[in-house]
């Protein structure tokens, strides 16, 4: 197996690079690293002013050790090998977005714990089913996903975007695009 970077390591070159201390930044950026971080460990729970963790691009499997990071509301994932949510609930009273697009998420369990969830970008992952959608019922704050490129998008953009609203009619934003007042009426149309 390749040698990977460890996060304390990666949090040292980051301070380093930007010339600061991690543990007093709001926006710690430790994506793309080479070689790239696998694991999220306990060095997280020393970044206690971040509010924006930026770990995609690595080849992190798992959430975890969120623990300490007490005033989160950003964690970008990106383009890592996560397969599903787990351990929010050591964030979930501050997170406000989760960026994990690109990865192999299924399911949607674990998110309901996150009641502040305002933004959901994750595109390009495996969510098959709506029922999974409607797990983010949950989530009452949730106002913006972005989900293109999972199986469960209908090629029907029209019919997805009306069937996403008629299952979160709080939402503001669908895969980068407002929700307009013609989709709303459409979504409470189908729902009598």
């Amino acid at each position: 197996m390749a040698p990977a970077t460890a996060l304390k390591d990666a949090i040292k070159n980051f301070e380093a690079t930007k010339g600061v201390k991690a543990a007093e930044t709001e926006k710690v950026e430790l994506f793309g690293q080479e070689p790239p971080i696998v694991k999220l460990d306990s060095a997280l729970g020393t970044l206690k002013a971040c509010k924006h963790l930026a770990l995609s691009t690595n080849s992190i499997g798992a959430i975890s050790n969120l623990a300490g990071l007490d005033s989160i509301k950003v964690l970008s994932l990106g383009r890592n090998q996560i397969k599903k949510f787990e351990n929010i609930e050591a964030v979930a009273d501050t997170l406000e977005e989760i960026w994990i697009s690109y990865n192999l998420i299924e399911k949607l369990s674990g998110l309901d714990k996150a009641r502040k969830l305002k933004k959901l970008y994750m595109s390009n992952n495996l969510i098959e089913k709506w029922s999974e959608i409607e797990k983010l019922q949950a989530n009452p704050e949730l106002e913006e996903v972005l989900f293109q490129g999972n199986p469960f998008v209908d090629e029907d953009n029209a019919a997805y975007r009306i069937q996403m609203i008629k299952t979160l009619p709080n939402l503001k934003k669908i895969d980068g695009l407002p929700v307009d007042v013609d989709e709303r009426e459409a979504a409470q149309a189908a729902e009598e």
